[in-house]
């Protein structure tokens, strides 16, 4: 009788740094997940990251090969921009534009500040320089590239010590050829170890100062994410791990590593788009198409809609004027970055949120945050200052023995020591009704997050319901949506963690954008198709460099319109009905232009010629589900030191009751009014009185408002 052979379990593995806690997930080849979170290390997060996966591997007893790929969001390239730490760049552009990063657009962020401080440009005025030659919008040769200028400024940016150059050359969009030159001069004059990214590569669209910016972005970011990638690679090699490792790109979308480090500016917002993807893929299942997705975490608190199962994205986007309320409604604080990214709102509310009353004796709660190090009081790792984790523990809703399944235990006598004199004295207030009012303040910021991502875009929150993640995203998940008249929360399992979760359900995702502007009744119908299936090439080849099979590639054609005369496009996907024999149906393709700006500015103007600006593909590689999201098991329900009842404090309505703590699990005996805590190991909800809890099938929370 043949010997049977035994079946070896591999793990995919999804990694998301925070403020505080780096979360893991592990998703084995059966279909069981298996999560941890471990405190973040800024000094060198690849040190956090292998020491939590060592970890985990040993819990499984399982060896470093059984790892099939590590997905990875990071926050490092938005940090390196926030806190200006990142590479010395020049810039070298066409004669005349020297200045254009000065210029920008006449946005100011905050109305009627007429003398609002512009954020400095990312390359000094000494290190942009430029060169004489000049292409025309079409592509033609206006003048020829003067060699001299080239050579000139590569010795100027050779004695200056620069790490990185971006190229931005005018109408280089239409034609590169001057900056192709202008890059192989600078390569040989500077060397390899000089990180050289030219506009026609990263963004070859129209708009002068967005392809600047976003090109600049991408140099200053080059150098600094090539160590930070080369660092995690060895150690990830330090514990055996030689499996590849792939990014989360700021559209949601996941890409090589080694693509990553090419075009890092794809990667500023990172960290975010995970967790949306994630409230998306698994809101389907559950057929929540509608649903505003809330992660609140140790740092921050983001919110973002999801209409109809799709994650919205936009193109205008800016980086660097720190949190960020709304991206299509505030710009002019930061540096514009023309590329896809996820549409989320994100304040500085998280469970570190620093706790203080100004000089005019308000209450405030964040932006400023205690992170990991040395992070609430309530850790005992050396924090003086209150925060919101110290509060929501003082009002009872966390249990201080079983945070983290019981790694990290809180110290609650501190915490209401220090809410005491800090807070609730100078206030002349009782210490719950203090704590209280802490709770309330930081959900209040919250609301306006959500409205930013839907009232303010014409859309009704009570017609969503509310899907809260991250490890505070649960506690806060019900007071908001009674602060906004929503009738419905979601808690998803893991909701700890899912992020890192949402990592393992993102696509693999590639996009390429190619201007190309002209009156659709100009367009030769043949040339565009000819020109996207030369894009369709490009991304074939890129996808096949990082070992993608090109049989699983599917391709989205899109088109970024304009009525003739306006100052913005919208982009539409090409309709399906459009090929025609090859060609594309431009005819289908102004009536979808017409048809999306109807519904976005409620009328179409059919006298009006509409002109194509750019064109866009997206490639992409469905993510391999199997079904295991329908196996999905609730995390552990850190029972340790949990009693049957706690006292936890909700306003002065209600007061302090004596609430009931569960676990996820209990919930599936029936419905629970609150009040009512859930622990589990990676976070814990809180229902008020006024709310009723449910799980369901897929181990999903639900509250419905009474």
């Amino acid at each position: 009788m043949p010997t049977a052979v035994p079946v070896v379990t591999r793990y995919q593995i999804g990694v998301d740094i925070g403020g505080t806690f780096t979360d893991l997930v592990l998703l084995a080849s059966d279909g069981r997940l298996h999560t941890r979170k471990v405190l973040s290390t800024p000094d060198d997060y690849g040190r956090g990251i292998v020491s939590g996966i060592a970890d985990a591997l040993q819990s499984l007893r399982a060896g470093a090969d059984a790892v099939q790929r590590v997905v990875h969001a990071t926050t490092v390239a938005t940090n390196a921009i926030l806190e200006h730490r990142g590479a010395r760049v020049g810039l070298v552009t066409t004669a005349g534009f020297r200045d254009v990063l000065e210029m920008r657009r006449l946005r100011i962020p905050e109305m009627y500040a007429l003398n609002y401080p512009r954020p400095e440009p990312l390359v000094p005025r000494r290190l942009r320089l430029e060169v004489r030659g000049r292409m025309g919008p079409k592509g033609e040769e206006w003048a020829p590239l003067n060699e001299d200028d080239v050579q000139a400024a590569a010795g100027r940016l050779r004695e200056a010590g620069v790490e990185a150059v971006a190229i931005s050359l005018l109408h280089a969009y239409a034609n590169p050829t001057h900056e192709r030159r202008v890059a192989e001069r600078l390569r040989q004059a500077l060397g390899d170890v000089v990180f050289i990214t030219c506009s026609s590569e990263i963004l070859p669209v129209i708009r002068e100062y967005e392809r600047t910016s976003t090109t600049v972005i991408n140099a200053f970011l080059g150098p600094t994410l090539q160590r930070y990638f080369a660092s995690l690679r060895a150690h990830l090699r330090g514990i055996g791990i030689d499996a590849p490792l792939q990014v989360m790109k700021s559209d949601g979308g996941i890409m090589s590593v080694q693509t990553a480090t090419e075009k890092p500016a794809y990667l500023v917002e990172s960290g975010p788009a995970a967790g949306v993807i994630g409230a998306a893929r698994f809101g389907r299942l559950m057929q929540l198409h509608d649903c505003i997705a809330v992660d609140m975490g140790g740092t921050t608190a983001k919110a973002s809609m999801v209409e109809g199962g799709e994650v919205p994205r936009t193109g205008d986007y800016e980086v660097g004027a720190g949190i960020n309320l709304s991206s299509r409604l505030v710009m002019g604080g930061g540096y514009a970055l023309k590329l896809p990214v996820i549409d989320i709102s994100e304040i500085g509310a998280g469970g570190g949120s620093l706790v203080e009353i100004d000089a005019g004796g308000l209450l405030r709660v964040g932006p400023r945050s205690a992170g990991s190090n040395p992070g609430p009081v309530c850790y005992d790792f050396g924090g003086q200052d209150p925060t919101f984790t110290d509060a929501v523990l003082t009002l009872g809703y966390l249990n201080s023995d079983s945070l983290v399944g019981g790694d990290l235990r809180l110290n609650a006598l501190e915490a209401r020591r220090v809410l005491e004199q800090r807070i609730a004295r100078p206030l002349r207030t009782d210490l719950l009704k203090a704590a209280f009012g802490v709770f309330e303040i930081a959900c209040g910021t919250m609301t306006r997050a959500v409205k930013a991502v839907t009232t303010y875009r014409g859309r009704d929150p009570r017609d969503f319901a509310l899907f809260g993640f991250g490890g505070n995203g649960p506690v806060v998940a019900a007071h908001i949506a009674d602060m906004l008249e929503m009738r419905r929360v979601v808690i998803p399992p893991h909701p700890g963690v899912f992020s890192a979760f949402g990592l393992l359900l993102s696509d693999i995702e590639q996009e390429v954008a190619q201007g190309w502007l002209q009156a659709l009744a100009d367009v030769d119908a043949a040339a565009l198709a000819a020109r996207y299936r030369a894009i369709e090439q490009e991304l074939r080849q890129t996808l096949a460099a990082d070992g993608a099979d090109s049989s699983e590639i599917r391709y989205t054609r899109l088109a970024d319109c304009r009525y003739a005369g306006q100052a913005h496009e919208l982009t539409v996907a090409l309709p399906d009905r459009g090929a025609v024999g090859g060609d594309v149906d431009l005819a289908a393709l102004a009536e979808a232009f017409a048809m999306e700006h109807e519904r976005t500015y409620g009328h179409r103007a059919e006298s009006e010629a509409v002109e194509c600006v750019t064109i866009r593909v997206i490639a992409r590689i469905a993510a391999r589900q199997q079904g295991w999201l329908d196996r999905m098991a609730p995390s552990g329900d850190g029972a340790a030191g949990r009693r049957a009842t706690r006292p936890a404090y909700f306003g002065e309505r209600y007061g302090l009751l004596d609430t009931p703590v569960i676990g996820r699990g209990e919930l599936a005996e029936g419905l629970r009014d609150g009040p009512l805590i859930i622990e589990e190991y990676d976070s814990t909800v809180v229902v008020p009185p006024g709310w009723r809890a449910r799980v369901d099938a897929r181990h999903a929370i639900h509250l419905d408002c009474l």
